[in-house]
């Protein structure tokens, strides 16, 4: 059976089709996650009827329809609990009626870095341990963690995955959660232009004349040797290894998955992190593996259409 996997991103909407553990069909849409997610679901209605079509694929050959979003969700009752600034319009959205409405089949829902740390487990850097806890380093800070081949939910689902709302700083800044101190309102790609502006040299640095404050501009600078970036980058860097020590002592993980569109620096960020864990992190049987995605898009769709099949 053929597998719908919607990835609702706050910045793009990802849609596949998975069979076997594999992508074989794939295409994007633009959020517009401001707007909410029901404009956009006749969009997504027709991308998946193209999606098909292109397949010679009928909705008869489809076992359901897995989605992942970033938010806290029941599992069981299919609903969207609470999101932080993305598709405000999902509380309470009946996901499962919308699908038996258009295409007569049931849906899954889960939260995204879940979904993600799913899709490694299965197919990509967690294969093979079952104690795991994977972090997404990009416009937030995203979370999840496995105990023993289980997800960590909770009784109120906000189990695991709110580990880019941990406090490392308590004079830090508000977060968009309600928090102070978060790893996401120290080091997040909304964060970045902040950081730079409030650095006492950052209108002697290259940044300054640069068209977009993000992570990109950020690694490209610092090896360069801008030195304004490389402070910057170096905060970002320490925020998010304390995070991830707090997320080691909090879930005691063999293994660390980090993701994100920021890993495309990896080459500097896990050996910078690695260093801090081994430095940092209380773990007396041993050291936890410090380990990159394998996969930088498709993990999430991976991992819904799996928990789909196996009912979670």
């Amino acid at each position: 059976m053929k597998t719908i996997a919607l990835d609702l991103g706050g910045t793009r909407l990802k849609l596949s089709l998975v069979t076997d553990g594999k992508v074989i069909a794939e295409t994007m849409l633009p959020a517009f996650s401001n707007n909410g997610l029901i404009p956009r679901l006749k969009s997504l209605e027709e991308a998946v009827a193209v999606m098909l079509a292109g397949m010679k694929t009928d909705v008869s050959e489809l076992s359901g329809v897995g989605v992942s979003i970033p938010g806290i969700v029941d599992t069981k009752q299919i609903r969207v609990l609470s999101i932080n600034k993305k598709f405000s319009d999902v509380i309470g959205f009946d996901f499962n009626k919308w699908t038996q409405e258009i295409w007569g089949i049931p849906v899954y829902l889960e939260n995204d870095a879940r979904a993600a740390l799913m899709g490694e487990w299965q197919y990509g850097a967690g294969k093979g341990c079952d104690n795991l806890v994977l972090v997404t380093l990009g416009t937030g800070i995203g979370g999840a963690a496995m105990i023993d081949g289980k997800l960590l939910r909770g009784k109120h689902f906000q189990a695991g995955c709110l580990g880019g709302h941990f406090t490392i700083n308590m004079h830090g800044s508000k977060c968009t959660c309600g928090n102070v101190g978060c790893v996401e309102s120290e080091a997040s790609t909304w964060k970045l232009p902040e950081l730079y502006r409030n650095h006492p040299n950052f209108h002697q640095s290259k940044a300054s004349e640069a068209d977009m404050l993000d992570f990109e501009t950020l690694f490209t600078l610092g090896e360069q040797g801008d030195q304004t970036s490389i402070d910057v980058m170096n905060h970002c860097l320490d925020a998010w290894s304390a995070g991830i020590v707090t997320m080691i002592h909090a879930y005691d993980p063999e293994r660390v998955i980090i993701g994100g569109g920021v890993m495309k620096s990896e080459k500097i960020i896990l050996p910078y992190i690695r260093k801090k864990v081994a430095q940092h992190a209380w773990t007396p049987w041993g050291n936890v593996q410090i380990e990159g995605a394998h996969f930088t898009d498709q993990a999430g769709m991976l991992g819904i259409a799996y928990l789909l099949e196996h009912k979670g």
